[in-house]
């Protein structure tokens, strides 16, 4: 077949990874990856006695009251965009102390460095939203692998947590709106046994979350209308989620019997890597989509209340938790705000000041010299 017989798909040729360097390029940076994992693991429990000499500064009469508060003030924006304003008053209000912890590592560094423990303290004399002191939320790191129908290999890894239910005095006082309490709901009715989404609890999570959403995108519709501009990040939380509904995430449904078994088979696949051994390669998504009959999906994600949580918890704990005193000290900066009009209205200002002036000089005496 000559050239011109050809269609241009077939004619056009894509630059792709040379094929000898493939799998060498994938194991290096498997190799990298688990180095990486090595060192946050070890870094526990060096970390430790330095956390503790902080905690000394934190609990300081002067600092404690308003360290966290101040902290969640001048939080990243990767952060920041997930507290909404009625969230800024509970934290400045209430919020007393923060606690981060990487539970499944033990004192030796030895354990799974990825899993986090949150644990908020709240001051309930100064709590008039939720009755709870302490609402702590841990996220397992968990490994899932499954095979295509045609025998490959597919991964997947991430955090996954169980809802923890806030105590609202008043429905009003509850920012979520009652996603956070539906998700609780769902999950407690799980436990009793059935297929999830048959629950009648499903199927009031997943309307909840569309009204959510439907309101979310109407908000939207109508900014755009009065020209204001979208800030950034907002497309992260489509439903306007609360910061409290990060207490409803969970991720998705992969056991922790699962994913032992995941792990056990990763070690054994790079202990024959490591010898030089071949191994199949993990599958590329995009080359099976076809594949009717594999999902990864979990009808969880029809029922995500923040699906920022993982991103949330990792920022909060890498970011927010570990430069906590930087944060606090930019908490006491100043911060001026300016638009391009206050600029406008501050240099009117000025000039009417300047003229001001020189209308006075003129009426009033020359100054008379210093004497030397």
């Amino acid at each position: 077949m000559s050239g011109e017989d050809k269609s241009l798909a077939e004619r056009i040729e894509f630059p792709t990874i040379p094929e000898d360097a493939r799998s060498k390029i994938s194991h290096v940076q498997e190799e990298l990856e688990r180095a990486e994992l090595e060192q946050l693991r070890k870094s526990v429990p060096l970390f430790a006695p330095i956390f503790k000499k902080r905690e000394e500064i934190i609990s300081l009469p002067s600092v404690k009251p308003d360290f966290w508060s101040r902290v969640f003030s001048a939080a990243p924006s990767e952060i920041e965009e997930y507290i909404l304003e009625a969230d800024a008053e509970i934290l400045s209000e209430s919020l007393r102390n923060v606690l981060v912890e990487r539970f499944e590592v033990d004192a030796e560094g030895n354990g799974e460095p990825r899993s986090l423990r949150f644990t908020f303290e709240f001051d309930p004399e100064n709590n008039e939203y939720f009755d709870n002191a302490k609402l702590v939320k841990e996220f397992y790191w968990r490994k899932q692998v499954q095979k295509t129908a045609k025998g490959k290999r597919r991964a997947w890894e991430g955090l996954v947590s169980d809802p923890v239910r806030i105590n609202w005095k008043s429905p009003e006082f509850d920012p979520t709106h009652g996603l956070l309490d539906a998700a609780c709901d769902l999950f407690e009715a799980e436990k009793k046994g059935g297929k999830r989404s048959d629950l009648p609890e499903y199927e009031a999570l997943v309307k909840k979350l569309e009204v959510a959403e439907a309101e979310a995108m109407k908000g939207a519709d109508e900014m755009e209308d009065e020209e204001f501009e979208m800030p950034e990040g907002d497309d992260e939380s489509p439903a306007g989620a609360s910061f409290f509904s990060f207490f409803a995430y969970r991720g998705r449904d992969v056991s922790a019997e699962q994913n032992e078994q995941a792990v056990k088979e990763d070690e054994e696949r790079w202990a024959k890597i490591a010898k030089g051994e071949e191994v199949p390669e993990d599958d590329d998504e995009d080359e099976d989509d076809d594949e009717e009959d594999f999902d990864l999906v979990d009808d969880l994600e029809e029922a995500e209340v923040f699906p920022g949580g993982e991103d949330l918890a990792i920022a909060i704990a890498e970011d927010l938790w570990t430069n906590a005193l930087k944060y606090y000290a930019e908490s006491f900066q100043p911060s001026f705000d300016f638009d391009d009009d206050d600029f406008e209205d501050l240099e009117g200002m000025d000039e009417d000041e300047d003229e001001d002036e020189a209308d006075e000089g003129e009426d009033q005496p020359p100054a008379k010299k210093a004497r030397n």
